[in-house]
């Protein structure tokens, strides 16, 4: 089957890909990417066809069309990289959560026995660190660090103390 998208890389730009593969630092979809361009490089006698390409990399015959119409219409950095997302930004970034994390594991206020998911979501509030939060909010932001408020003691604890 004749390829219709034929690459046709330049030294840079095979040099450039060369470095992701090598360095490992880039996300592995990305060094995906740049295999796929530089096994099709027209270029290159030794050039794979999908079939081989396929085989070599464990990857479909769509990710090859797509990452090779991708470079012919923007050119290397359209290939290899993701169009930035659209999307509302988080509310609660990674600052925001760990003032969360350390606020639930300080002592309660006076006059509570311990943090409520409520007690926490107002208390954010209070000391300005997010303008608005919900408890919900709160609840899923501790349940990705494990913390729990029903344990005997303040504070985060990797064993779990359980009542018989």
């Amino acid at each position: 089957m004749a390829t219709r998208h034929i690459v046709r890389l330049s030294e840079d730009e095979r040099s450039a890909l060369e470095t992701i593969t090598r360095s490992g630092k880039s996300l592995a979809r990305v060094q995906l990417r740049a295999r796929i361009l530089l096994l099709t490089d027209h270029n290159r006698k030794d050039r794979l066809l999908d079939d081989q390409i396929i085989q070599t990399i464990s990857t479909s015959r769509n990710t090859i069309q797509r990452t090779r119409i991708n470079f012919i219409a923007g050119g290397l950095e359209a290939a290899i990289y993701d169009k930035p997302r659209s999307g509302r930004t988080p509310k609660i970034t990674g600052e925001i959560e760990a003032k969360l994390t350390m606020l639930a594991c300080s002592d309660p206020p006076e006059g509570c026995g311990r943090w409520t998911l409520q007690l926490l979501a107002d208390q954010m509030v209070t000391l300005g660190y997010i303008d608005s939060i919900s408890d919900v909010a709160v609840y899923k932001r501790l349940k990705k660090t494990n913390l729990s408020l029903g344990r005997s003691k303040a504070g985060a604890s990797e064993n779990p103390v359980r009542d018989t």
